[in-house]
């Protein structure tokens, strides 16, 4: 902590000039914001930057990226969070037999998070098992004459799930980088940390979380024990969802408050909520732990409710190459793609407009292949498969979005996908790492998840 001209923190404390009254202004900003010097404030242009960083009546509370019941809670932000490529450290897997979708990282230090948390960022995302979010906490100290000195420390939150066959969430608080200068009143300041389920879908699930939260420390309380885990689980059978997938979805509202010592005047204590979290539980049959391995207690899993990246590299010799080539056409240039259509505008590589995951009707994804199939009889022959090629289509067969989705949403342009004969062998890679990415993520079936796909 940078050296301080502590103020008296009682009632009785008394100002050069024989005034009694000291006040402070607090303000909560992004993790990683710019805070004005001392001298600026003094000056009276630092007081106008944190009022506008601060802004808490039209702060955001939601990520863009959140999908399902919790995509409804509080403000969506409008600007994307910081998102970690999911196969930016995994090597390429060139032998068709060894392909394989990379496990997604299901641990998060804080140094990442900090790294992260940059500038205005508000959210980092490196996986849907891993993500962060924090608050910045600045004092402006004043008396009469104006500002005498600041002080800041920052919160941040990480939120994992470190094991794949356990149903327990964990959000890790770190309160750091404590600074004060010129003349504060830190020694009493309070900080309290606590963590709430503001919302969960269905409303009777019933959250089991640990005592570690709520937490109230003085500051140089908060600085010897800076860090606290709060875990948070539902069991099972208490979700709903088709095909028993005993869906529990949650928000998870962490919460900061800075608190005046006694003699000093301002808004106390003053409240500050992070960006929320959005965890979801599921127990579906067709994802991994379906059965807990003999402990019905803990089957199933648990995610963060936020879209998920699909990956697929167009790079010379990777086995999806063609598959890859063929969707960053259907992005880049969907006009040119079979079968023709002038206002085609294929979804899946925006937030805005998800993919989702078809499962459990069967009918519609033979449905979504045929039509698939079809039209590659349809431009290219029924000899299209010579050589060894297959018929590659998207949006995938096993996305709501497929082939025959006009078939059965009025709603939809026609012929908005696009189909290409591609090398079997990099269609079926390029399946083995959908399947891949299906499971190791737990993309649900249906509207209350999504994801989309980036090419590299």
């Amino acid at each position: 902590m940078a050296a301080a001209i502590v103020l008296p923190a009682g009632p009785t404390a008394a100002a050069a000039d024989g005034s009694n009254e000291f006040s402070a202004r607090t303000y909560m900003l992004a993790p990683g914001a710019a805070t004005p010097s001392l001298a600026q404030l003094k000056a009276g242009t630092g007081q106008v930057q944190l009022a506008v960083a601060g802004a808490p009546e039209n702060a955001a509370t939601t990520p863009m990226e959140v999908v399902g019941p919790a995509a409804a809670y509080g403000k969506r932000a409008s600007t994307p969070a910081a998102v970690a490529s999911p196969r930016q450290a995994a090597p390429l897997p060139f032998m068709a037999p060894a392909v394989s979708y990379p496990e997604p990282a299901r641990a998060l230090t804080l140094d990442e998070c900090k790294q992260n948390l940059a500038g205005a960022t508000q959210v980092y995302i490196k996986s849907r098992f891993a993500v962060c979010t924090g608050l910045k906490v600045t004092t402006v100290w004043e008396k009469q004459s104006g500002a005498v000195g600041t002080s800041t420390y920052t919160v941040y939150v990480r939120g994992t799930v470190p094991k794949e066959a356990d149903r327990t969430m964990y959000f890790d608080y770190d309160v750091t980088d404590f600074t004060a200068v010129g003349s504060t009143g830190v020694s009493g300041l309070k900080i309290g940390l606590k963590g709430d389920i503001a919302a969960d879908w269905p409303a009777a699930a019933t959250p089991i979380t640990s005592n570690t939260l709520p937490v109230t420390k003085t500051w140089l309380e908060m600085q010897s024990h800076p860090h606290y885990t709060h875990s948070v689980r539902y069991a099972p059978g208490q979700g709903t969802g088709a095909g028993a997938a005993d869906v529990i979805a949650a928000v998870y509202q962490p919460e900061v408050t800075s608190t005046l010592p006694a003699g000093w005047v301002g808004e106390s204590p003053k409240t500050g909520k992070p960006f929320m979290f959005a965890p979801r539980w599921d127990a579906a049959s067709y994802l991994r732990n379906s059965t807990g391995a003999g402990n019905p207690a803990n089957k199933g899993g648990a995610a963060f409710s936020m879209i998920a990246t699909l990956e697929y590299s167009s790079k010379p010799g990777a086995p999806e190459q063609a598959v890859a080539e063929h969707i960053r056409q259907a992005f880049t240039n969907p006009k040119a793609t079979k079968p023709l259509n002038a206002l085609k505008n294929v979804p899946g590589d925006t937030i805005q407009e998800p993919l989702h995951r078809l499962f459990l009707d069967t009918k519609r994804h033979d449905r979504n292949r045929a039509v698939a199939v079809r039209e590659c009889k349809r431009y290219w022959g029924a000899n299209y498969t010579d050589g060894g090629k297959e018929c590659d289509e998207f949006p995938f067969a096993s996305t709501y979005e497929g082939s025959a989705v006009e078939e059965y949403d009025v709603n939809v342009e026609r012929n908005n996908f696009s189909v290409q004969p591609v090398p079997g062998d990099q269609n079926g890679a390029a399946g083995t790492l959908l399947r891949g990415f299906y499971n190791a993520n737990r993309i649900i079936d249906g509207p209350e998840d999504g994801f989309i796909v980036k090419i590299n």
